[in-house]
């Protein structure tokens, strides 16, 4: 914990990925014009409900096949910023590849805590993989994708193993594959800085919502405490195969909670690809997602292949424009 303002100032630029990158804006607006570009060029069906708050929605971009896979993806933005009208930048790729693809939304601080926002991302998520056949072309499996805010709530949501007793599954059956991409797993620190001033987390809260805290550390104890973790005994872990990637370009924080996130989901059993990508940073890598000539791409690509066939694709990678056409709102149940 910071002591001093100097160290406070050192930890507010460890969580802050923007300290490392000059044209900040430039990356957001491209969130955005791709995500608009594909809603113009391709079949999508908006603001499809998953959840009893007006925030759980998803935009769905289905693949030509039906039964074809699916990409849902989770933006990031610090829990407070973004939205899924910014988070669907790789759906031509996807769905080119005959791949469908959704665009998760969620509420955003400071409306919503932290607990809240893990909780009804989590329940969007169960929604979506135990309701894979009210979806236009029933896809035939799920593959979860989320980058830095969105890669925390994906592993919170794959770790909650409470949630999907409660839907009658496990995250192993339910979701094919997931990718984390400069994620933040451990929020105790991150409770210091400026990001927390829309937040509010205490220091409970902070533990809760961590998913780092629901994996084994050395001999399945906590490092914090010593004490037993619960639900995290080492090889005991239900996950399904991850890949967790960040840019060569991110700062030493995001960087060690990577390294600590795969040793740990490794010590419980998980099969994990860790991935540091050359020549990328924090805001530039979620655009290789769908890109199969990028390092990133290629490995999703085989990842999501090896869980099952992909029929349909004129490509990977090719940004393809769909029909055009828009479907309406609706509601996946359940």
């Amino acid at each position: 914990m910071p002591r001093t303002a100097g160290e406070r100032r050192d930890l507010d630029r460890e969580f802050s990925p923007s300290s490392l990158v000059d044209d900040l804006g430039a990356h957001f607006d491209r969130y955005a014009a791709d995500s608009a570009r594909a809603r113009a060029t391709l079949t999508v069906h908006r603001d499809l409900s998953c959840g009893p708050l007006p925030e759980q929605t998803l935009d769905y971009f289905p693949a030509a096949d039906a039964g074809a896979p699916l990409l849902v993806f989770v933006h990031g933005g610090y829990w407070q910023e973004l939205s899924k009208s910014e988070a669907a930048f790789a759906a031509r790729d996807f769905v080119a590849a005959g791949i469908a693809f959704a665009a998760l939304g969620y509420g955003l601080a400071p409306a919503h805590s932290m607990r809240q926002i893990t909780a009804a991302a989590g329940e969007s998520l169960r929604r979506v993989c135990t309701g894979l056949g009210e979806l236009p072309g029933a896809p035939g499996a799920v593959h979860l994708a989320g980058h830095s805010a969105g890669a925390h709530l994906v592993a919170s949501a794959l770790l909650d193993s409470g949630g999907w007793e409660r839907v009658g599954t496990t995250a192993s059956a339910a979701v094919s594959s997931a990718t984390l991409i400069s994620g933040v797993y451990d929020l105790e620190l991150l409770r210091h800085t400026y990001v927390n001033d829309a937040l509010g987390m205490d220091a409970g809260e902070a533990r809760e919502c961590s998913p780092m805290r629901r994996l084994p550390g050395a001999g399945g104890l906590l490092p914090e405490t010593g004490g037993p973790l619960p639900g995290a005994e080492p090889g005991g872990l239900d996950l399904p195969p991850l890949v967790v990637a960040r840019g060569e370009n991110e700062t030493s924080e995001f960087a060690r909670q990577q390294r600590e996130f795969v040793r740990r989901a490794r010590l419980g059993g998980a099969e994990v690809t860790d991935l540091v990508v050359r020549g990328r940073h924090h805001f530039d890598l979620p655009f290789d997602l769908g890109v199969t000539a990028s390092e990133l791409g290629a490995v999703v690509r085989r990842v999501i292949c090896s869980r099952g066939p992909v029929r349909g694709g004129s490509g990977w990678g090719g940004g393809q424009s769909g029909s055009g056409g828009r479907g309406g709102a609706g509601t996946l149940e359940s």
